[in-house]
């Protein structure tokens, strides 16, 4: 499909999402450093688990330095809530070395600085962040120009046939952003995740409810040919 042809149904699906669940107002969640902590724990657990991790983890630690310098079996025991508590714990902690071994400090404010190609290559660099946990940092703390694609997105956006069949969830993340203007990012990425929970979910997918059924590959393909069938 052409580019300004996926352009335009980014467009139209931008704005049937924003009618149907309301256009997101972007605001900062944060310092960068939270957030890139919040996203490692949030890696293949639901919300309310690395909510738990995370407040668990900023009660028993006085700071991030503490955290850092802290047995391995403490941080494991506290985020335990978070799932791979074994793999999270460390990773964490090896993120927080490598910052403070890079900057001297534990912080990453100064990524609002860089151009986003070096502040992604900075993070990606980070054992364990690839580039959804970099884009969520970016965007979500700095409001940088970054398109987080995580398995909601990937789901919707491939059915929608905004990004070509088998592109993985690492390639979509520049292809989503050529699509639309940055201002459109934080919206779209907030709605999908709700229209891939409600309505697109990866099991029976509520396709005779959808709002977005004009614009949709997978509708027209799979559901409309086997109604005529």
């Amino acid at each position: 499909m052409e580019l300004e042809t996926l352009r335009a149904k980014y467009a139209a699906v931008f704005a049937i999402l924003n009618e149907a669940y309301g256009r997101p107002v972007w605001h900062s969640h944060g310092p960068p450093l939270n957030q890139l902590v919040g996203t490692i724990l949030s890696q293949a657990t639901a919300d309310i688990n690395t909510e738990r991790a995370y407040d668990a983890l900023i009660t028993r630690f006085a700071d991030w330095e503490s955290v850092m310098d802290a047995p391995p079996e403490e941080v494991i025991d506290a985020i335990r809530p978070a799932g791979l508590s074994n793999i999270k714990g460390p990773r964490i902690q090896a993120a927080l070395r490598h910052i403070q071994r890079e900057r001297g400090e534990l912080s990453l404010d100064f990524l609002a600085d860089l151009p986003m190609a070096e502040a992604m290559a900075w993070l990606t660099i980070i054992d364990g962040v690839g580039p959804k946990t970099a884009s969520i940092v970016l965007l979500f703390s700095l409001g940088r120009p970054a398109f987080p694609v995580d398995t909601h997105v990937h789901r919707v956006t491939g059915r929608l046939g905004l990004i070509p069949e088998h592109m993985n969830a690492n390639q979509a993340h520049e292809f989503l952003a050529a699509l639309g203007a940055p201002e459109t990012y934080y919206p779209i990425h907030i709605n999908l995740i709700r229209h891939g929970r409600e309505i697109c979910r990866a099991r029976r997918p509520q396709c005779h409810i959808c709002p977005l059924q004009d614009w949709c590959d997978y509708y027209q393909m799979v559901v409309v040919r086997a109604a005529d069938a």
